[in-house]
This record gives C-alpha cells, structure tokens and sequence, in this order.
C-alpha cells in the first residue's frame, strides 16, 4: 500500500485518524494514501511534507 508523509496544513488544525480518532501530530506522519486523506489534502486541512521537510534540511 502506497503511504504519504502528512501535516496538518496550519498550527493549530486539529485533524483526527479516522480510524484511531488521535489527532496528527504537527511535525508530520505517515499514513495510508487513501480516499480520506487525499480528500483532507484536496480540502486543504493537510498539507503534504516534501523531503526536505522529511529530512529536516535547511537552506
């Protein structure tokens, strides 16, 4: 299963796991791509972390 690195698109958004209800954590995580999530990306609620968010760099 394909899986994406997701944040919540502002601070203080709260967006709970369907299935386990705990919140995202801020810094990011990974969870299934799936028709929930995408849809949270397409409402703009999540935003999708790139690798340098991934990673931690800095430029």
């Amino acid at each position: 299963m394909c899986e994406i690195k997701i944040k919540p698109a502002t601070k203080g958004l709260l967006v709970r796991d369907p299935i386990t209800r705990v919140p995202l954590d801020v810094k990011g995580e990974v969870k299934p791509r799936n028709s929930y999530w995408l849809r949270r990306i397409q409402d703009e609620s999540v935003v999708v972390m790139t690798d340098k968010e991934k990673t931690g760099a800095t430029s």
